[in-house]
């Protein structure tokens, strides 16, 4: 259905903006009607081979205990990311502060980097189902096994990246940019090169966190996101001043680090992943 969806948009993209010379609001029309699209293969499918998904009047019985972590849990994730946008927030005016070939450069690598983070960011919200699913099912082996295959997955993915990149970034940098200042995309360049190979620490950290979230953990996953913030005060504060872009471009590996330590001792000392263990 995604394929789907995605395939009528590209369609309808061509057919409103350039046929018909809608523009902007012709993209948002077609993407509309795409995702509507969606929504009603995905309907028709659960009605007619997934009716498990259907609520019943029982489902919408009050359950006070449910809705209190259903709560919890949601404050918590909502907090979590929003600490996570104000460190980026804080990052922003030093990188701004050191001209426009850094700020295109960074631009750019940042969206390269968006695009090589997908397939890790995909594997933490399989890890948060999985561990969830057999954490109900009380299936603590098939728990460990899953979070151990995500750690692998993480570590093979960044090597790929790695292979990848390192040769070919400057040329990715002024394909997304579409410039070709040395500055541009040296400045790009080095950030990939400098922020790829530390892809796995990344990917613990999301699959750590949001395997901790899944078990039922909340305070621990937001304690790294204040990790993340007081990391990029002290670097916005005290390194980018003295040393400009490379201060930037290892803030983050270094910040990621810091959090993959956290959460990954967290996890495994989680009582619920120790029992059983050692006699526990």
């Amino acid at each position: 259905f995604l394929i789907i969806s995605s395939l009528v948009n590209i369609v309808l993209d061509l057919l409103f903006i350039r046929s018909f010379g809608m523009g902007v609001r012709g993209a948002a029309i077609a993407t509309v009607i795409a995702q509507g699209i969606s929504v009603v293969l995905c309907l028709i499918y659960i009605v007619t081979k997934a009716k498990i998904l259907l609520p019943e009047k029982r489902h919408f019985e009050p359950d006070r205990g449910l809705y209190m972590e259903l709560l919890a849990q949601g404050f918590s994730m909502g907090f979590m990311s929003s600490i996570i946008y104000v460190g980026s927030i804080v990052l922003q005016p030093g990188i701004n502060s050191l001209g426009y070939e850094t700020i295109a450069g960074h631009t750019a690598a940042r969206k390269l980097f968006s695009f090589s983070m997908m397939p890790l960011s995909s594997m933490a919200q399989a890890v948060n189902t999985y561990v969830a699913q057999n954490r109900g099912a009380d299936n603590r082996e098939r728990v460990r096994k899953g979070i151990r295959y995500a750690y692998i997955f993480c570590f093979s993915v960044t090597a790929c990246l790695i292979l990848l990149v390192t040769p070919l970034a400057p040329t990715m940098v002024h394909l997304i940019s579409g410039s070709s200042d040395p500055t541009v995309l040296g400045n790009g360049a080095r950030y990939l090169r400098v922020a790829i190979p530390f892809f796995f620490a990344l990917g613990l950290v999301n699959c750590s966190r949001l395997a901790l979230q899944a078990l039922g953990e909340k305070i621990l996953p937001l304690l790294s996101s204040f990790i993340e913030l007081f990391g990029k005060i002290i670097f916005a504060m005290v390194f980018i001043p003295r040393y400009h872009y490379s201060a930037v471009i290892w803030c983050e590996p270094i910040i990621w680090c810091f959090m993959a330590a956290e959460l990954v001792i967290s996890l495994y000392r989680n009582p619920y992943m120790r029992k059983g263990k050692s006699g526990n």
